[in-house]
């Protein structure tokens, strides 16, 4: 698994493994926001998997880009609401395509035969994730 993240890109600081050049929060924060709408900061850190100091970190490092809103909620004031801008509304549907592209690059350089098999295999292995006991920010994490 080690060598497949890193193979992959996944540890560059600076861009995702499809070439965007962002970081890999940013730009899952993009995509996770694209797909569910407004999501609360602690929302966000939950589906990412991060603390709130690094979400509230990275939102307002998204807010400062313009790819994001941030406002306070109106049911709670200590809480946050983010949501897409145009700009970042552009900028999640160009990093969702860059990443099927990808995906689908290293998907054609397999075997046709094996295919189906990665992707059930991928399936299982993120399901099997989601059943182990979690730690660290996402202890939180409602099941």
């Amino acid at each position: 698994m080690q060598r497949l993240f890193r193979r992959f890109g996944a540890l560059a600081a600076d861009a995702t493994p499809c070439g965007k050049p962002l970081s890999m929060a940013h730009a899952h924060a993009l995509m996770v926001l694209l797909a569910n709408g407004e999501l609360s900061q602690q929302e966000l850190g939950v589906e990412l998997c991060i603390d709130k100091s690094n979400v509230a970190r990275l939102s307002a490092r998204m807010v400062e880009a313009g790819h994001i809103d941030q406002r306070p909620s109106k049911k709670d004031g200590r809480s946050r609401l983010l949501s897409l801008t145009a700009k970042g509304t552009r900028l999640a549907r160009e990093v969702d395509a860059a990443s099927g592209a990808r995906f689908g690059s290293l998907l054609r350089v397999l075997p046709p035969t094996s295919r189906r098999r990665v992707l059930e295999s991928l399936h299982e292995l993120v399901t099997s994730l989601d059943k182990l006991p979690v730690v660290g920010p996402m202890e939180r994490r409602s099941r």
